[in-house]
C-alpha cells in the first residue's frame, strides 16, 4: 500500500468480477460462440480485454480468433447468451458487506463499468435493493461520454465528476477492480486502485494496484481512513 494516501471522501467500484461474480458467465458465452467454428477461447486472451468496452472486446476477439463474424454480429449472439446466464449473477464474496457499509456511513459510491446498459440490468435484476445504494452508474458502452475505454482513464473520470459534490482532488477517490486494464485506468484517472484479482492473474499484471486483496472480505476500511466494519 502505499504511504500517507490522500483522505478518501469517495468511492468508485468496477462490477465485473468485483462486486458480481460474471467473469465465469462470460467466458461461458465466449466458449459458446467461439466453440461453433472451432476456436478456443484462452486465459490470455481473456486478460487481454478484461474490463474492455464491449465493443472493443468484442473486436479483439474476433480479430484474435480469425471469426467469421463482425464484432456486431459476435457482440448479437453473445446477448442471446447473456439473456439466459446473466439473471443467474451471484455477488461476489464481501461484496454487500462492504458497499451496505460504506453507504450506512454516508460515503458516496458510484459504479464505472466497461459493460454496456442491457446486460447491466440483466446482471443486477437480482441485486436491485443493493445496487440502488449507489449514486450513479457510469457504463461505458452505452455511454457517449466515454470516448474511450478501460484501460484510459475516461470511465473513471466520468464518474468522478458526477457525484452530486465531485471530489476536491482524484486522489480523493478509492477505487476498486479485478482487471489489470481497471486497474490502470483508474491509475490513469490518478486514484489509487485495489485490485482483487483472479487467483491465476500473474503477479506482474497486479504490480500497478495500490493494494492487492485475494477477496473484498479481506478489506479493512480503516487502512485507508473510512470507518471500521463494526464487531
Amino acid at each position: 500500500m502505499e504511504p500517507s494516501l490522500p483522505a478518501i471522501t469517495h468511492v468508485i467500484f468496477d462490477v465485473d468480477g468485483l462486486l458480481l461474480n460474471t467473469e465465469s458467465l462470460y467466458t461461458q458465452t465466449t466458449e459458446r460462440v467461439v466453440g461453433q467454428f472451432g476456436k478456443q477461447f484462452t486465459w490470455e486472451l481473456k486478460l487481454q480485454q478484461m474490463g474492455k468496452k464491449g465493443s472493443e472486446a468484442a473486436a479483439d476477439i474476433v480479430r484474435s480468433l480469425d471469426l467469421p463474424l463482425t464484432p456486431e454480429e459476435y457482440l448479437e449472439q453473445s446477448g442471446r447468451i447473456w439473456q439466459q446466464l446473466f439473471p443467474t449473477t451471484e455477488l461476489m464474496p464481501g461484496a454487500e458487506r462492504l458497499v451496505r457499509h460504506l453507504h450506512r456511513h454516508g460515503v458516496p459510491m458510484a459504479l464505472a463499468s466497461g459493460g454496456g446498459a442491457p446486460a447491466f440490468k440483466l446482471k443486477t435484476s437480482r441485486h436491485g435493493a443493493l445496487f440502488a445504494l449507489f449514486t450513479h452508474a457510469v457504463l461505458a458502452s452505452t455511454e457517449p461520454e466515454v470516448t474511450n475505454g478501460k484501460p484510459a482513464p475516461d470511465v473513471y473520470q466520468v464518474a468522478a465528476r458526477r457525484f452530486a459534490v465531485p471530489p476536491a482532488r482524484p486522489e480523493n477517490v478509492l477505487t476498486f477492480e479485478d482487471a489489470p486494464n481497471g486497474v490502470l485506468s483508474a491509475r490513469a484517472a490518478g486514484m489509487p486502485c485495489i485490485m482483487v484479482p483472479d487467483p491465476r492473474m500473474p503477479e506482474e499484471m497486479t504490480r500497478p494496484a495500490t493494494l492487492v486483496l485475494t477477496s473484498l472480505e479481506h478489506f479493512r476500511p480503516e487502512d485507508f481512513g473510512l470507518p471500521p466494519f463494526e464487531a
